[in-house]
């Protein structure tokens, strides 16, 4: 199984205009950068069997962005257990559950999502890969299970993405 790790894209700051986190849309600057990094997924034939977003405003609108472009909107859910605070086992519990899947696109924050590629390569709580917001992280796990399971594929920035986008 191939698990695309995608960080939401460039959101609102908290504060007067929003003062609750979960609320926080993308900025316009962050709209267009997810489009860029969707075009450059597109361009690496990245094509998920399901799209599971966090639930907060700034995940499901770069959910959305990502799964619109690769043509799979259908395939797009929401997930508590992607939201901040989440618990590792909730997740994996998930995953386990749901039919056999090829490729799954888990688009959530930091700093669970890079604390979550820490734990699945090193089976440790404390290892750490940060992902930069629009980054995108490939993991291929055999069985996902609690601890280490997965090997680390590569882990880009959306710079790295959009070059691939704009490259024939």
């Amino acid at each position: 199984m191939n698990i695309y790790l995608l960080r939401h894209g460039i959101a609102a700051e908290k504060g007067k205009d929003y003062p609750e986190d979960f609320f926080r849309p993308l900025v316009p600057e962050g709209v267009k950068e997810t489009r860029a990094v969707a075009q450059g997924m597109k361009r690496l034939r990245i094509k998920p069997d399901r799209v599971l977003s966090s639930p907060l405003v700034r995940a499901r609108e770069t959910a959305a962005i990502v799964a619109k472009v690769l043509g799979v909107s259908e395939k797009l859910e929401c997930s508590d257990l992607l939201a901040p605070g989440s618990l590792f086992s909730g997740l994996v519990q998930d995953l386990r559950s749901r039919e056999v899947i090829e490729n799954i696109l888990l688009v959530g924050h930091e700093p669970f999502l890079g604390c979550l590629i820490g734990y699945w390569t090193t089976g440790r709580n404390e290892a750490f890969a940060p992902l930069k917001k629009s980054g995108l992280c490939k993991l291929e796990i055999e069985s996902v299970r609690n601890g280490r399971c997965a090997e680390l594929k590569w882990l880009m920035t959306p710079r790295q993405l959009q070059l691939i986008a704009r490259n024939p």
